[in-house]
């Protein structure tokens, strides 16, 4: 008893102190909201499970145990909500349509327990030799322990989906976390399924579900502390219950155990069943740890191609694979992500990161990675020097090159891009991606399994599959160049046509206005027309003004432009006494040669966009300054902010908005001014927290294009 007693306490201090740490920082996000709060419902239901054990009259431990099965009503749906979220870079999209199950999973337990909380049991006694407590369960307790072993099961599933679409290093970060919440959720299942065969919850079972808290808290911590609590974006697929191990684990389990159970009945019983049934679950669950495992797969693979001659790679199979994951991919992040788990699951890599040329910058941009998440490959980004060297050295190379064996200082650049994590895990490769002759981007894979060298095979079909990306993203870039044309051809052909019907209603609106004088003693003409003049002839201008922003092309008169007087003005025409406060730190800078008039649109922009996310109570600074042969304008503000899909995909795509009456075309424009200056654009934002925007433009004038 004593023992129990301190392992009951022991996991209920170690989940707390989990749940502190899931918050403390900047990890206060939906996903260790949810881990928090399960972790502090784990502990709350260890607690009561003790003071359970610990009664000496039956009453009391009666009362103990109806706010243990309350607590357990709340559990499934919780971590539910947590295994939906948890390491996914697209968790929203995983809540939106799961959001009716994880609504079942958790209304319909606690709706039981509060329209039948007398029948969470029907006894609670002693057994008369063990002297062990048993509860006997009714049916509101049954409906509980239905809900926590079908919760156990989607939990473990959506676990395992994560667990399979992580490669690499994100595995490797995510790999003791998930086998601590696996032990915890598995022997949870075990003890719903035998609850639910006997009908009553025996002490062994407490117990049992103790251990594994304590267990499972200890392998996250161990989890949290391995990897210094770095966080993981892993994107997997919608198909949960395909090719699912834990669906195929569960089912084998619960139909051996029924087979046996209704044998032993026959046979009379068998006090062993439950300790047998336990070393079952046990062993399948270890068998689906080794299916997983990425070593036993690699040393099969070897030792098949080193005993049976034949290749390493199924040449056949990899292309098959491909195709099918990248021929219906549409966007680049989907596709480098698709590209990237091939190439980690092919040669057992636990880095493998993608970065593409920005044709209208002529940067490195960050596609996707096994290591490396969206701020991470911020902060390793290369500046724009070593961004243009890099890209003259890989455009004489066609094969793939062992980075760590370069001393040329571009080699650090690309070193950074993708770190090495781990000591033993052998030597970095660049692949090349080459299109028709153009740099399309780069791979840089490292840290294999075991530190196995790449054998000549291994870089052939690396350069093949190299090759193949490079064309998909050549025809990706060529698509989305098409599209945009396509979308400003239509868009001039009805903006031609709204121009000209705006224009006749105004011509009429004018005539309407000049026989106002004639009417004049008219009181109620006079009113109603003039506010159906100002209100029409403002909405008119305002849609002729935003849809005549979008032309084939900007032609800049450039003038000597103080950037300082430029935004001071449109500071003075935007902010209001209401609103946000505004913070203007205007440095001296150099004056720049520009087209003000169009860059005057581009500040109005910024600002309004600024001033339209911000909340009153928010802040929103503008500052000036120079930067060697450059001077940058930045505008941040402290409003909702904006997610890395939408700044990714969307920000500067026209007729992509969130605004009720805007046309989405915006950013799209100044973004077009900025590079018509020989500029560019840049954006940094936290989602709930701001959003800074940065304007690099050139001190010198513009040479015209030839």
């Amino acid at each position: 008893m004593m023992g129990s007693k301190l392992i009951g306490f022991a996991a209920a201090g170690l989940s707390l102190a989990l749940a502190g740490v899931a918050l403390a920082g900047k990890r206060r996000t939906p996903p260790w909201w949810w881990f928090s709060v399960g972790m502090a419902l784990l502990a709350a239901e260890a607690v009561s499970s003790v003071l359970a054990l610990q009664a000496a009259l039956p009453e009391a431990a009666a009362g103990w145990h109806r706010v243990r099965l309350m607590i357990l009503a709340l559990v499934p749906g919780t971590w539910l909500g947590f295994a939906l979220c948890y390491g996914r870079g697209n968790w929203r999209e995983f809540l939106h349509r799961w959001r009716w199950v994880l609504g079942a999973v958790y209304g319909l337990p606690v709706i039981t327990v509060l329209l039948l909380r007398s029948a969470l049991f029907q006894q609670v006694a002693y057994e008369p030799v063990s002297g062990q407590l048993y509860v006997r369960l009714g049916l509101a307790g049954r409906v509980v322990m239905v809900g926590s072993l079908l919760g156990c099961v989607l939990i473990l599933v959506h676990l395992e989906r994560t667990f399979r679409s992580a490669v690499g290093v994100m595995r490797w970060r995510i790999k003791y976390f998930m086998f601590g919440l696996a032990l915890l959720f598995g022997a949870r299942f075990y003890t719903a399924s035998q609850a639910l065969a006997y009908s009553a919850v025996q002490e062994s079972a407490l117990v049992v579900d103790a251990v594994a808290l304590l267990l499972g808290s200890v392998l996250m911590v161990y989890s949290l502390v391995r990897t210094k609590l770095a966080e993981s974006d892993i994107y997997p697929s919608h198909q949960v219950l395909q090719h699912s191990v834990t669906v195929a684990v569960a089912a084998a389990y619960l139909l051996v155990v029924g087979l046996l159970a209704m044998l032993v009945s026959r046979w009379g019983g068998d006090p062993a069943f439950p300790l047998k049934a336990f070393v079952l679950m046990v062993g399948l669950v270890g068998l689906a740890v080794v299916v997983l495992s990425d070593r036993v797969r690699q040393r099969t693979k070897l030792w098949v191609s080193r005993h049976f001659r034949r290749p390493v790679h199924d040449y056949r199979r990899i292309w098959l694979d491909f195709t099918a994951k990248t021929g219906a991919l549409l966007e680049p992040g989907a596709l480098g992500r698709a590209v990237l788990e091939l190439i980690a699951h092919t040669f057992d890599l636990l880095s493998a990161s993608l970065w593409v040329v920005d044709p209208s910058e002529g940067q490195w941009r960050f596609v996707a990675s096994t290591t490396l998440t969206q701020e991470a490959a911020q902060q390793v980004a290369p500046t724009p020097e070593q961004a243009q060297a890099l890209q003259q050295v890989l455009r004489q190379q066609s094969a793939p090159f062992d980075v760590d064996r370069c001393t040329e200082p571009w080699a650090e650049a690309l070193r950074a891009l993708n770190p090495d994590h781990f000591r033993k895990g052998g030597g970095r490769l660049c692949v090349p991606l080459v299109a028709a002759g153009e740099l399309v981007g780069m791979i840089v894979v490292g840290d294999r399994v075991n530190g196995q060298r790449f054998s000549n095979e291994d870089l052939d079909l690396l350069k093949c599959i190299g090759d193949q990306v490079a064309a998909s993203l050549r025809n990706l870039q060529l698509t989305s160049r098409l599209m945009q044309h396509k979308q400003l051809e239509a868009l001039q052909n009805m903006s031609a046509f709204v121009i000209h019907e705006l224009k006749n209603t105004a011509q009429r609106l004018s005539i309407m206005a000049q026989n106002v004088a004639e009417h004049f003693d008219n009181p109620a003409f006079r009113a109603d027309c003039l506010q159906s003049l100002k209100r029409c002839v403002a909405e008119m201008d305002e849609q002729i003004q935003r849809l005549s922003l979008l032309r084939p092309e900007l032609e800049l008169r450039q003038v000597e432009t103080d950037l300082n007087e430029l935004v001071h003005g449109v500071l003075n025409e935007v902010a209001g006494p209401d609103g946000p406060a505004w913070v203007e730190d205007l440095q001296p800078v150099p004056r720049i040669w520009a087209d003000p008039d169009q860059l005057r649109k581009v500040i109005v922009n910024l600002l309004l966009n600024a001033k339209e996310a911000t909340p009153s109570t928010g802040r929103i600074q503008v500052r000036t300054w120079a930067d060697g042969d450059a001077v940058l304008l930045a505008v941040s503000d402290t409003g909702c902010g904006m997610t890395p899909e939408f700044i990714r995909d969307r920000l500067f795509k026209p007729f992509q908005t969130t605004k009720k009456r805007g046309l989405g075309i915006g950013m799209f424009h100044s973004r077009a001014i900025v590079q018509a200056h020989q500029g560019r654009i840049e954006v940094e934002s936290v989602e709930g927290q701001g959003t800074t925007f940065r304007v690099r433009l050139p001190i010198k004038p513009v040479q015209p294009a030839s």
